[in-house]
């Protein structure tokens, strides 16, 4: 596939299609990427059309500036009058980290400075999160009498209870390596090695099968909220199953064949 940008460079998000790898950049490096309401919303949109495109079979999540996301806009939350209001803001935000989930697609953050609050909750909820060892993670609500709740319910999805409970309740940031060390991120590289881990984890799981991503991603979220017994006998129907798809018919056939599998795409 050919790079196609599909936005221009004062939009809020910018997005950038190559090789079968879109990558989507928040683009409010004045406010640290701040999800104000109409962010929030191009995200939704950005991540909805994905889910619809055969031809990108992994998202990078990026940032412009100098941070990666710094959480909710707080001005725009000051500003509303009920918190009816800001609960229905808050709902639209949890349903779009939700889509991520749901993609097909696997996506990575890549994560070059802070990520907190709702930035933090962002690299949870993502995959896969590559990190430079200038970036830090912080969930810093309980500071301002705000406990990171939403932030808070991918956070303990992504890591160990303990180490979420402390980044909750002390507000204080962790490094990068700290960061890898608890789980919230794979790798940890220098500032001018990102741009090219990221690539390379990229191009990797993109050299896959659309197909086996697609379902494989969808069975590991499924199965993370059955019993053990339950886990299995989903598992045991999907894999199962994937041996009858096209793909992995044509992936058995090319490894016993010794040769390079030929991807049919994303059914």
């Amino acid at each position: 596939m050919t790079s196609i940008a599909t936005t221009q460079s004062d939009s809020l998000l910018l997005v950038e299609a190559k090789d079968g790898v879109a990558t989507l950049t928040l683009n409010r490096p004045g406010q640290f990427n701040a999800l104000s309401s109409a962010l929030i919303d191009e995200l939704q949109s950005g991540f909805d059309r994905l889910a619809a495109d055969a031809t990108v079979s992994v998202v990078v999540l990026a940032a412009n500036g100098r941070g990666f996301c710094a959480g909710h806009d707080l001005k725009e939350i000051r500003a509303k009058a009920t918190a009816t209001e800001v609960e229905s803001l808050f709902a639209r935000c949890s349903r779009m980290m939700m889509t991520i989930a749901t993609l097909p697609q696997p996506v990575i953050a890549r994560v070059h400075g802070i990520a907190t609050a709702a930035g933090c909750q962002l690299v949870a909820a993502c995959d896969l999160a590559v990190a430079s060892t200038a970036a830090t993670f912080a969930t810093p609500g309980v500071s301002i009498g705000a406990f990171c709740s939403t932030p808070g319910v991918a956070l303990g999805r992504a890591i160990g209870r303990k180490h979420a409970m402390e980044m909750l309740l002390t507000g204080e940031a962790v490094g990068a390596t700290r960061a890898q060390e608890i789980g919230l991120v794979n790798r940890v590289v220098s500032p001018d090695e990102l741009d090219a881990e990221v690539e390379r984890l990229a191009k990797c799981i993109a050299s896959k099968s659309p197909a086996a991503i697609a379902s494989g991603k969808q069975l590991f979220y499924r199965q993370l909220e059955l019993s053990l017994g339950d886990a299995y006998r989903l598992a045991g129907h999907a894999i199962a199953g994937d041996f009858f798809t096209q793909d992995g018919r044509e992936g058995v056939d090319a490894f016993l064949g010794r040769r390079a599998p030929q991807w049919k795409g994303r059914a």
